[in-house]
């Protein structure tokens, strides 16, 4: 059968490269058609005019549209379903994702262009769906869906979770099979478990998932890393897992095989500041972690409590403390404008983002968002309504009337924590021993600073002590490129390509 799944972002990020990325469980569901024996496409139409959506439909004409919906992009893609209702009637446009597993009753009903809803987790429930297309009237024995029937909206039971995540396709087999997809960046990002331990008030994740966290085991990320590194040349990668050290011994194996199969690759990944330690930091940053990110959100202990963080000051400082002295990049998410926040809550996060010296970090003010029980609650109160969604039009529904308050002052505190004491790299070194990520940083700091010949020496320490690490090459060249030195580059990223052939900025580099 063919089958396109498709994702647009909302209009005013479709030039951001980060945003427009296709969720990575509908790169999931296309690959379980594709190893199922459909003819399925997965398309990025982000960055595409309403016109070339139009040509690609009716080149194509899939039987079945379906369509990734969040809350940023809600009314976009039911402009994408209304698009294939109108140039291809007879197709069957299915909806899924976050927004639309919890607001299904907005997106079905008389005259809507969505003919079905694929409930919380998809391939089980869409391989069946796309197996019973025909018949409405069997729709009804399909778990894990919603439908608009003989003028009723039908919601079957929910789907139970696969359990055995390993046994899912990895996605990067079959990307190829796509439109409008970045190759060098798409792959970047995997996921390895489903669920999350934390129940933060502001997040849907555990009525989308589930209370129980499912991982996949480590065997199998370490495989699927070395499939893209062959496959698309990737040597970074993004773990996206809400806890990715929710099982340290997951975690600790993970680390292991990866230095035994000898992948070094840099990568980074979310935490919980109650789920690491200095045992697992270490063995983190020696197999090639640069970046932690931590969901902080405040440094007051009363507002932690109303998000549900069920985490203390203390413990924000703690973990702060063992990612930064192993000297891994720590990364913060805090949440501003969270109603009945006073001048000295706002102090406190300002007083905490001091003490913790962030070397970046994101501020977001309070949303809403479907499934979560801050908006539960918030509905059930009378705060809000349970039109919210397809009334306002703003990509994020914030909780404060006016955000911004506060975002800037805490912007303004993130952009303050620049490191300067170059001994650190030489503490971190006294510790852990030779560690290719300590000269990774150590190097790339070096050269931001224009100390060109101290940066120059951390990196050939890597290609001294481990010539097969693409690392010190790449970023020699990169070096020696800014330089003007650009034959020493090229030998540089030819070393590159030697060691992974399809290296896209080496081979590009290369040619010009």
């Amino acid at each position: 059968m063919k089958i396109l799944l498709a994702y647009q972002s909302g209009l005013p990020h479709r030039k951001d490269p980060y945003v427009t990325l296709l969720p990575t469980g509908l790169c999931y569901l296309h690959a379980c058609l594709r190893e199922a024996g459909h003819d399925s496409i997965l398309a990025n139409f982000s960055a595409w005019h309403t016109s070339k959506i139009k040509q690609e439909l009716l080149a194509f004409k899939p039987e079945v549209f379906g369509i990734s919906q969040w809350t940023h992009n809600r009314h976009a893609s039911l402009e994408l379903a209304a698009l294939c209702r109108r140039t291809l009637p007879e197709s069957t446009i299915v909806f899924g994702g976050g927004h639309a597993t919890f607001c299904y009753e907005d997106i079905l009903g008389e005259g809507s262009p969505v003919d079905v809803v694929v409930r919380g987790e998809g391939e089980l429930t869409l391989l069946e769906l796309v197996a019973q297309r025909g018949s409405k009237a069997d729709w009804h024995r399909i778990d894990g869906i919603a439908f608009f029937h003989n003028g009723t909206i039908t919601c079957t039971q929910p789907r139970k979770n696969i359990e055995d995540l390993d046994r899912l396709p990895l996605p990067a087999q079959y990307l190829d099979s796509s439109i409008g997809l970045d190759l060098e960046l798409q792959p970047e990002f995997i996921v390895t478990t489903r669920g999350c331990p934390s129940t933060c008030y502001f997040c849907s994740s555990p009525d989308f998932w589930g209370r129980k966290v499912r991982f996949r085991s480590p065997e199998a990320i370490v495989d699927e890393i070395l499939y893209i590194r062959e496959k698309y040349g990737l040597i970074y990668f993004s773990i996206r897992d809400d806890t990715f050290t929710a099982d340290r011994k997951r975690v600790l194996k993970f680390c292991s095989l990866l230095q035994e199969r000898n992948v070094t690759i840099l990568w980074n990944c979310q935490s919980r500041v109650t789920a690491i330690d200095e045992e697992l930091v270490v063995a983190m940053k020696r197999a090639g972690c640069e970046c932690i990110q931590l969901g902080v959100e405040s440094g007051a202990p009363e507002i932690l409590r109303r998000l549900g963080k069920k985490i203390a000051p203390d413990q924000i400082e703690h973990a702060s403390v063992l990612i930064r002295d192993v000297g891994i990049n720590l990364s913060v998410y805090l949440i501003s404008d969270v109603p009945g926040e006073s001048s000295d809550d706002l102090e406190m996060t300002i007083g905490l983002v001091r003490r913790i010296k962030p070397d970046d970090g994101y501020v977001s003010p309070l949303a809403y968002y479907p499934g979560t029980r801050l908006y539960k609650e918030a509905l059930a109160a009378g705060i809000t309504s349970s039109t919210l969604f397809s009334d306002s039009h703003q990509d994020a529904l914030y909780v404060a009337s006016r955000p911004g308050g506060s975002s800037p002052l805490l912007l303004k505190e993130l952009k303050k924590n620049q490191q300067t004491d170059p001994e650190r790299f030489n503490r971190q070194k006294e510790r852990l021993g030779y560690c290719y990520t300590t000269n990774v940083l150590a190097g790339e700091w070096y050269r931001q600073q224009g100390e060109y010949d101290k940066a120059i020496l951390e990196l050939q320490e890597i290609t001294n002590l481990q010539p097969d690490n693409p690392w010190g090459w790449l970023l020699l060249a990169d070096l020696y490129s800014e330089m003007g030195k650009i034959n020493k580059g090229k030998k540089c990223y030819a070393k590159v390509l030697s060691i992974v052939p399809m290296h896209g900025p080496s081979k590009a580099a290369q040619t010009t």
